[in-house]
């Protein structure tokens, strides 16, 4: 199996976020890639190669130039008003305010992001564009093998499915694996479904796909009623348009086991068979653990392989992005068992 990391991923370190009504120590750290990339070698892969960069042009398939822009820049033009601190919004466009831009920077920060526990840091930007070149080089490596090919993982961190086209929000900046999507579409294939199997709803995903007739989203993820993203990613919501049908949402309640998540993933992957994709980006997210600190789902490490197997199943040319998963000390096991599944093994 290839596997694609990004080095860059260490640019991005906050040391801190907001949650649950106060300032706690940053869970999404280098330790998760490190700690992911040490399992990989541990369980004997040696395809194990940097991203190349393929250019901005890939990531505007996903995201405007605007938005680009403004992830470039933010961090230096927070600090010419704050100081070198991390950069953090306060204020949004809410429903009775108008949408405009202002030139401060507190109000660009309000109004592309989603939370106030995405801190962006001296070196989100750098690690942000080698997450995304990391998705597209994985993609590469999936067309060039061909209909036949193993599958590829891309190493992505900062994590990706929260990122809608111009907005940012859990842990996320970019799209990594819509922009792996779009990359294989422009390559030649006709169709392509992404599965998000990670604990939180990929809100970003779905909202760029939402009106795609070509494209395909299936998430299973804990119950948005409950839990974050909150306000997207209910069974309702299935898509617009030329993308009517095209969106599945499977939510499933705090608690749940390897049984249930095994019956919804058998529906979530009858789905993609019947819409039969050219490839298959899987958003992996092993947050869905038992002892993640920041969800509530209870598989096992073995578990995960048994994920990996089911996907598997589907013998499609599959490309798996790297997305949450915080218990750190058993993220590289959870990975590793995943990939031996998927692989066969």
């Amino acid at each position: 199996m290839k596997i694609v990391i990004n080095p860059d991923h260490e640019a991005h370190a906050p040391e801190t976020e907001l949650t649950g009504g106060g300032i706690a120590p940053a869970v999404e750290i280098p330790a998760r890639a490190r700690t992911i990339l040490k399992a990989l070698e541990v369980a004997g892969h040696r395809d194990i190669a940097p991203f190349t960069d393929h250019g901005r042009a890939v990531i505007e398939r996903a995201h405007p130039p605007a938005y680009l822009d403004f992830l470039a820049a933010a961090h230096g033009d927070w600090t010419r008003v704050y100081g070198d601190s991390h950069a953090v919004p306060f204020v949004w466009p809410v429903r009775s305010l108008r949408q405009v831009i202002p030139r401060a920077i507190d109000a660009r920060l309000g109004h592309y992001s989603g939370d106030g526990g995405t801190p962006i840091t001296a070196g989100t930007w750098q690690a942000a564009y080698g997450s995304a070149q990391t998705a597209v080089t994985g993609a590469r490596a999936l067309t060039a093998a061909g209909p036949a090919s193993t599958p590829v993982f891309a190493l992505c961190r900062p994590p990706g499915h929260h990122a809608a086209s111009d907005l940012y929000m859990g842990y996320c900046f970019l799209n990594n694996a819509a922009i792996a999507a779009e990359d294989l579409l422009a390559a030649g294939a006709g169709r392509v479904s992404v599965l998000d199997v990670d604990y939180h709803h990929g809100n970003g995903t779905q909202a760029i796909f939402y009106h795609r007739g070509e494209m395909q989203f299936v998430s299973l993820h804990a119950d948005p009623a409950d839990e974050y993203p909150y306000f997207l990613g209910y069974a309702d919501e299935t898509g617009e348009g030329a993308g009517e049908g095209t969106t599945l949402n499977l939510p499933l309640p705090w608690g749940t086991d390897w049984e249930a998540y095994a019956q919804a993933l058998d529906r979530a992957c009858a789905a993609i068979d019947r819409f039969g994709p050219d490839a298959l980006v899987v958003s992996l997210g092993c947050d869905t653990y038992k002892e993640d600190p920041i969800s509530r789902f209870r598989l096992e490490t073995e578990d995960f392989t048994r994920m990996g197997a089911r996907i598997g199943r589907l013998g499609r040319p599959t490309l798996v992005v790297m997305e949450g998963g915080y218990a750190v000390d058993a993220l590289g096991a959870n990975v590793a068992a995943f990939l031996k599944g998927l692989a066969g093994g």
